[in-house]
């Protein structure tokens, strides 16, 4: 096999020109930075995860690029072609990854809060009455549903009409993937809830195949693209994460988010991010393998 991608937290390789395997690492990440820290369990989970997902999408006749399960950490799926040239996309091309990551909230959380403070999103873009303070953990009216770039070095945020220019899509190739997102999401929220989990928000990837039907492709519901919230806990009112948040969150207390951001802003060389603390990366070892469990209702 040839080594052909190095992701964030998967290794890509090419089995032949149809197949593709994916080697779930224990590597984690957080603004688009690798941390230089292991996390024990964590490829083995999100592998486990994500085929969990595959496996019951495929059952309620979702199609996926998902191949084979290779224990512990591997598998198999379809392989597309990666167009980087957007000018290279149009609306009969085939066989390729839509270059686009598809975020659909559920809860006020996140980067979400931050865009309602700094005013770029207003409490009625989310279907909230005018003038609404929106407050943290508060259940939207309706889905919120946003597209941000896949190929390039960092997400940037799009409006629909670009988000389909460049991922060649027609009016309603955009929206069978929202309903498709939308259709996902609901058979999460309806397993998690078994288990005392909230699905509050996360990410999903498509492309389409050799006769331009959608297919989800990557992976989706795991601790890494999703944010998970503790039924219980929410019901007394506080919002306990179960995700990297709390990684995120070690970052801005030490000040790294900050040199970051501001690095960014200014187009300056980015600062290295530490590593984390051995008590972090045990806590975040500790978490996959709990929330792997209570996802998927299996034993680790």
């Amino acid at each position: 096999m040839e080594l052909i991608r190095t992701g964030k937290v998967k290794e890509v390789y090419a089995v032949d020109r149809k197949t593709l395997e994916f080697v779930f690492t224990d590597n984690i990440s957080v603004f688009d930075k690798i941390i230089p820290s292991r996390i024990p369990h964590k490829g083995n989970t999100l592998c486990r995860t994500a085929k969990f997902w595959f496996d019951l999408l495929e059952a309620k006749g979702i199609k996926t690029h998902f191949g084979e399960y290779i224990p512990p950490n591997r598998m198999k799926v379809k392989r597309l072609n990666i167009i980087e040239d957007y000018d290279r996309i149009h609306t009969e091309t085939v066989n390729y990854l839509i270059p686009l990551e598809v975020i659909c909230r559920h809860y006020a959380a996140g980067s979400l809060m931050d865009r309602i403070k700094a005013g770029r999103i207003k409490a009625e873009d989310l279907g909230f009455p005018k003038g609404h303070t929106v407050k943290y953990g508060e259940k939207l009216p309706r889905p919120f549903v946003e597209t941000t770039t896949k190929l390039e070095a960092h997400d940037r945020e799009l409006t629909e009409e670009e988000a389909k220019r460049i991922a060649g899509l027609t009016d309603e190739d955009y929206r069978e993937i929202v309903e498709t997102v939308l259709r996902i999401d609901a058979i999460i929220a309806e397993e998690v809830a078994k288990r005392g989990l909230i699905h509050c928000d996360g990410k999903k990837e498509f492309g389409y195949d050799e006769d331009r039907r959608l297919i989800v492709i990557d992976t989706f519901g795991t601790l890494d693209e999703d944010r998970w919230w503790d039924a219980a806990e929410y019901a007394k009112g506080r919002m306990v994460e179960l995700s990297k948040e709390f990684v995120r969150q070690h970052y801005r207390e030490t000040g790294y988010h900050g040199e970051l951001m501001a690095a960014r802003e200014k187009g300056a060389a980015e600062p290295d991010i530490p590593a984390l603390p051995k008590e972090v990366v045990d806590r975040v070892s500790d978490l996959y393998v709990e929330v792997y469990e209570r996802i998927t209702g299996q034993k680790f």
